[in-house]
Parts: structure tokens; sequence; C-alpha cells
């Protein structure tokens, strides 16, 4: 977004509006933007921008990387966003979707949303089964040990996803959790190769997963819908087997994003 494609208003408009612009560009970007950046990109003079982003630092809408270079959405604003989607007037439609998914596979499904590194729960319909894994809506899940949170690693252009690589710590979960980032980045391009991602116990031992993604019409990833079932009910080689009723329910929660 440059300054001549933004609307007068947003370019001379009160402190609200830039404060909305501001924050609006740092959540559409693809990379961490610098005050003096969001400067040139809003029209907005350089002391007002560094203005801005200190009281919005400050009050944790927006946050800094670790190495200083570049701001990011803080916990308010991803808090914000994540209570946007799971009460959005299509949730009634969207349960409705996953509880069906997760009556005709017969394990729990989820809806997941990524936030940097991880993976946020925010719906899910529970299988009747005795034994199963919980992970309650709003549960926290590290992206790159889980089908869901590779799915969505996979979507990323290239530079971005070496940077969330080399940036978090590929910690080992079990004895199948990828840790190297060059074996990582391979199993990132077979899954955006073909269009699912899974889980081989990664991320718990004896729990298989498999996801897929949830796009809107221009082809960007809007969550991630998966399932998940310990291995004495589904054995990691039948993961495969369900994937039609993956794709249906995916195509079903795009369509939701389109009226």
């Amino acid at each position: 977004m440059t300054g001549d494609s933004l609307p007068q208003a947003a370019k001379k408009g009160s402190s609200i509006t830039r404060v909305l612009t501001v924050l609006e560009a740092v959540a559409g970007s693809d990379r961490p933007l610098s005050p003096t950046e969001l400067s040139d990109q809003l029209d907005i003079p350089k002391a007002t921008a560094h203005r801005l982003c200190a009281t919005l630092l400050e009050e944790g809408l927006l946050q800094a990387r670790m190495n200083g270079r570049g701001l990011l959405p803080g916990h308010r604003f991803r808090h914000m966003a994540t209570g946007v989607l799971a009460s959005s007037p299509y949730r009634a439609q969207r349960h409705a979707i996953l509880r069906q998914l997760s009556e005709e596979i017969g394990e729990t499904c989820n809806i997941s949303i990524p936030d940097g590194s991880e993976m946020v729960y925010f719906d899910r319909s529970e299988t009747h089964w005795p034994v199963r894994i919980q992970l309650q809506i709003g549960s926290r899940v590290p992206a790159h040990s889980t089908s869901g949170g590779k799915m969505y690693l996979s979507t990323l252009p290239s530079a971005k996803r070496q940077r969330i690589l080399v940036n978090s710590t590929l910690t080992a979960h079990t004895g199948n959790t990828i840790v190297n980032p060059a074996d990582m980045e391979a199993e990132l391009q077979l899954i955006q190769q073909r269009g699912f991602a899974v889980d081989n116990q990664e991320y718990i031992d004896g729990m298989v997963a498999m996801a897929v993604p949830v796009t809107d019409k221009q082809g960007r990833l809007y969550a991630t819908l998966s399932f998940h079932a310990p291995i004495m009910r589904i054995p990691f080689e039948s993961l495969e087997s369900y994937l039609p009723l993956l794709e249906r329910a995916r195509l079903q929660l795009g369509e939701l994003l389109e009226e």
C-alpha cells in the first residue's frame, strides 16, 4: 500500500484514523515494518509515525521483533483478531461444517489460525471416543510440529518462511519432530506440492493428524482445517483416505468467506 493509494482521509485524518492505518499496514505486510517504512508507505510525518508506534507498542497492539528490527502485531491485536474470527456472523454455519466432518471421520476436527510460529485453535468439534487428545479452543501449538502449522508455513513466501524458521526454536517434542531446518524446508515444499500436511507423531507420541488450507477467493490462507486421532484408531498410513472429506469441508468453509 502506498501513500498515493490511500484515501485522503487516511492521509490527513484524525489520530484514530492514522492508528487504524498503521495497524492495517502492519497486519497486511509480509514482513516486519519499521516506523520509518510506515511513515513512507502511509504518507505520515516520521515524528508522528514514531509516536504512534511507541503508543501502540506500549498498549500491546504492536510488538517489536526480538532483534529490534521492525514491528509485528502485538498480543492485544492478535487477541482481537481471534475474537472477530471466532464470533463472526457465520459461526453457527462454520461449526456445523466442522461437526459434520467430525462425525464422518469419527475424530476431533479443528480450525486453527496462524500467529507467528504458533497456531491457535479457535473452533473444534470433539469426538465422542473416551480416548482423545484434549486441545481446547484458544490452545497454542507450535507450527513446525503440527499438521496445521506445517500447512500454514508451506503457503508462505520462501523468504518469510525462512525468517520464521530461523527465528524459531525447532523444539523436539517427540522422536519424530523435524528439527533440522533443511529437512523442514523439504517437508514444506512437499506439502506445497500436494496441498495437504500430515503429522506423524511429531507433536504428541501416539497421535497423528492431517490438515488442509482454508482460503479466500484470492487464494490467501484464512485458517487451516485438520483432524487428529490416536494411531490405535487411525494408522498413519490411512490418513490420506480422509482427504476427500477434508477437501469438501474446506471448500464449504471457503464459501462462507465469499458471502
